[in-house]
Formats: C-alpha cells, sequence, structure tokens
C-alpha cells in the first residue's frame, strides 16, 4: 500500500513549535506517512495579499488530509498596514485561512471533544458538602463550521440595494433614522442540508459512541428563524434514532448549566457561532487552550488543529514552554479519521498517563503566568513533555 501523505500547515507563532512535535509522536507511534508542507499564515498575507496561497489549495485537493497549527488573524485596519507597500491599493482583502479553508472545502462538520484526564490540575471541580468533587466531563461539540455569522456576508455602509432589500422587513424600520455609513451589518445565514448534515452526523457519533442525547444549543425563542430550523431539523431526525434522547437549551443557559452539571452532556450541536463559544466553555471545563483540539471535516478533505490561537509572544522563548497536548491530540483525532484507530488509542492512552501521574506539567498545568522563569517553578518544556508522551508509548 502507498504511504499517506499528510499535508502539515504550522501556520503562525507555536504553530510552528506544536506541530513538529505532533510529528515526533506519530513517528513514534509507527504511523508511516510522507508530511509535506503547506504554505499559510500572516507572512504570506504581508507578502502575497493572500494567507492561503493556492498552491496549498492544491496540495490539500491532492492529498485529503491536513494538520494544522495556528493562524495569527488581525482587524482589517492592522492588516492593511502590515500588506507590502507593493501590494497596496490593489484589492487585496485580508481572510481568515482557516476559515478560508473551511469555505472553499465545505469542512462544514467540526467536532471539538471536551474530556477531561483524570490527574489533570485543570479539570473543574465544585463543592459538595463540606468537601469538592471532580465530575467527569465527557462531551463532544459538533459545531456547523460554514455558515451562520462566519459565512461573512457582511458591509459597513451597506449598498443601497442592501439596504432596500433588508428594508422589506418590518424589524429594519427601527433603523430607518441610521444613516448608511453608520451601519455595519452582518447575516446569520443557516440552509436546510446544512443542519441537517451536521445533525445526523452528531446522532451517527452518539449512537457509534455510547452518547445518550445529543443536545441542540442554539437560541430558538429569541434567533427564531435560523436557530429555530436548526431545532426543527433535529427533531425530525431524531425520530430515527429512538435509543438516543434529543434535548435543547438555549447556548445562554448551556453557560450556566456547563458549570453546574457538565456530567449530565454528551453530544451537542451548534451553529457556528454558537459553537464556537460553547466549545471554549467545555473545553475550559477539562484544561483550557491546551487540550482543546478538533477536526473540520467536509466531503473529500479533513484538517485537523488544536483550538488555541498562534500566541506569538511566546515562539521565541527557548527552550518553549507551551503545551503541545492539543495539537498531539489532533493528531490522533486525525489518525482515528484515517482508520488508524489503534495508533490514535495508543496516543491517547499515552498522554492520560502522563497526566494522570504528574509529573510532567507544563507552565499551563501548574497554573503559572507564561514566561522564561517557568522552570524554576517547577514546568517542563514542550519537548519535554512529548518525551514523556513518547516514552509513555
Amino acid at each position: 500500500m502507498a504511504k499517506r501523505t499528510i499535508v502539515t500547515m504550522p501556520g503562525d507563532g507555536i504553530g510552528r513549535i506544536v506541530l513538529p512535535e505532533a510529528l515526533r509522536v506519530l513517528r513514534a507511534v509507527g504511523f508511516d506517512a510522507e508530511f509535506v508542507h503547506g504554505d499559510v499564515g500572516w507572512e504570506f498575507w504581508c507578502n502575497e495579499g493572500n494567507a492561503l496561497p493556492e498552491r496549498t489549495i492544491k496540495l490539500l485537493e491532492e492529498h485529503k488530509i491536513g494538520l494544522f497549527g495556528a493562524i495569527t488573524s488581525k482587524p482589517k485596519d492592522k492588516a492593511e498596514a502590515e500588506l507590502d507597500p507593493a501590494l497596496k491599493g490593489k484589492g487585496y482583502v485580508y481572510y481568515s485561512p482557516i476559515v478560508t479553508m473551511r469555505q472553499h472545502f465545505n469542512l462544514d462538520i467540526c467536532i471539538r471533544p471536551c474530556r477531561s484526564f483524570p490527574g489533570n490540575p485543570l479539570n473543574f471541580i465544585r463543592r459538595k458538602g463540606d468537601g469538592f468533587e471532580e465530575p467527569k466531563v465527557d462531551v463532544v461539540i459538533f459545531r456547523q463550521n460554514t455558515e451562520c455569522l462566519y459565512a461573512g456576508v457582511e458591509w459597513t455602509n451597506p449598498p443601497a440595494e442592501v439596504r432596500r432589500a433588508l428594508e422589506t422587513h418590518k424589524k429594519m424600520k427601527a433603523f430607518a433614522h441610521v444613516p448608511s455609513e453608520d451601519m455595519a451589518i452582518s447575516l446569520r445565514i443557516f440552509t436546510r442540508p446544512a443542519c441537517q448534515r451536521i445533525i445526523r452526523a452528531a446522532f451517527d457519533y452518539a449512537r457509534q459512541h455510547g452518547y445518550k442525547s445529543v443536545t441542540i444549543c442554539e437560541k430558538p425563542n429569541v434567533v427564531r428563524e435560523t436557530s429555530g430550523m436548526m431545532e426543527l431539523e433535529a427533531k425530525k431526525i431524531a425520530a430515527e434514532y429512538p435509543d438516543i434522547q434529543l434535548w435543547s437549551v438555549n447556548i445562554d443557559a448551556m453557560m450556566m448549566w456547563m458549570t453546574k452539571n457538565p456530567e449530565d452532556y454528551g453530544v451537542i450541536v451548534s451553529g457556528n457561532m454558537f459553537g464556537d463559544i460553547v466549545s471554549d466553555g467545555f473545553a475550559g471545563l477539562v484544561g483550557g487552550l491546551g487540550f482543546a483540539y478538533s477536526a473540520n471535516i467536509g466531503p473529500e478533505v479533513a484538517v485537523f488543529e488544536p483550538t488555541h490561537g498562534s500566541a506569538p509572544k511566546y515562539e521565541r522563548l527557548s527552550p518553549s514552554i507551551v503545551n503541545p497536548i492539543a495539537m498531539i491530540m489532533a493528531a490522533a483525532m486525525m489518525l482515528d479519521y484515517i482508520g488508524e484507530k489503534e495508533k490514535a488509542d495508543r496516543i491517547e492512552r499515552a498522554v492520560a498517563k502522563v497526566v494522570a501521574e504528574g509529573k510532567v506539567r507544563t507552565y499551563d498545568m501548574l497554573r503559572l503566568p507564561g514566561g522564561p522563569d517557568v522552570f524554576r517553578h517547577g514546568a517542563v518544556s514542550t519537548q519535554e513533555m512529548t518525551d514523556a508522551i513518547i516514552a509513555a508509548l
């Protein structure tokens, strides 16, 4: 059988640090593959006017599987200011490369596991009587990845034809006195096929992995049309899965319930914006960004990534202090997706063993402020954490 080829896209900041650590673990577990580099990130925006060059898109089209590190995104004015002077005034507009990647390849299913590792000092605890308890958190968020507010259909100073169209809705009367130049508009767009696809994927995952419930986390009592469509389609599809309960919780209520009884929830489905919010909330219960990872899955292409940002202030620290576990678990998730489940399980068990033993902890696991002096307080480097995980294999 020919070797699998994986497109590696370190991106910016600490993405360039943690992705090589994940590759070390993949090689150590015996995953025999070719890794080809894909250009992506801020420097390519500055120098080429495109943070996701066409050559990288071609690599993903050819090889279908990508590992992504992190990217730096900045507001519109700062992006324009840092563009090469030779490119200014030529119509270049900055777009987040990971959002562009999701839309280009229709990576509409985002899966974000939020599972607590026993022994992690960052795990959520709560008071019980005169003591404390640590509930097990085992939640998997299915986030619709290409629509909602992230679709990018928005205007500042909307064109006259857009404004006329919007003013056919009676609620726009409240804004009739506002000049267009003082108005910014973003459209929240849901489509029925995309809702059906993410909901069905969530129910299939719940059945396959033994979860007893799927929860729709939206806001249909206020955002009636879009959240309402998601909830309506969920009710239809749930009839095909009588063994799995369908729950519905508003996004604001969920942010409360997750800190009261997170163990009650299994698989959660949300649109793009609310999915982003609820997945970060649950990630905070299981260790934060150093343990948060996700899959972006489309009909043909899949990209796996940690969900932390590029944290450029940490990139130049030597030794590196950042936690590589999120990137390593993203790589394990990739293995599971391509049918290498035994290797994926070995990596997860190795991470769990290192965390449970508690002898090797990065600065975030020790609740230290980031900086070069964390090693004096017992923190290990990025590379030492990876060494421990490889040894545990």
